[in-house]
């Protein structure tokens, strides 16, 4: 499971998260926030997927992403030119907040 950061999150954070998904091959759960980052590399993936929890004040990771009704595409790497090498992620279970 990976929860999006109390700085993203609806109480505490800037109110970014939009929802969350389960992975079909092992049912893990990933929230996802808007992608408010400047940056140019980023600008195609509207979403953050959170990857990892906050754990003892440590801030959470994220990958870039696509997030749709049935599938996901994250970026998990980059190729020998800079552009991002995607994964799809088949969804089994999607919720938008709200």
């Amino acid at each position: 499971m990976a929860f999006a950061p109390d700085s993203v999150g609806f109480t505490y954070g800037d109110s970014s998260i939009q929802g969350c998904f389960r992975l079909k091959e092992n049912d893990n759960l990933f929230e996802y926030s808007r992608n408010d980052d400047p940056f140019s590399f980023c600008e195609d993936f509207p979403h953050k997927v959170w990857v990892t929890s906050t754990i003892e004040g440590i801030d959470s990771g994220f990958r870039y992403g696509i997030v749709k009704k049935t599938v996901a595409y994250v970026a998990v790497d980059e190729d020998e030119f800079g552009l991002p090498v995607l994964e799809k992620w088949d969804l089994k279970q999607s919720r938008v907040y709200g």
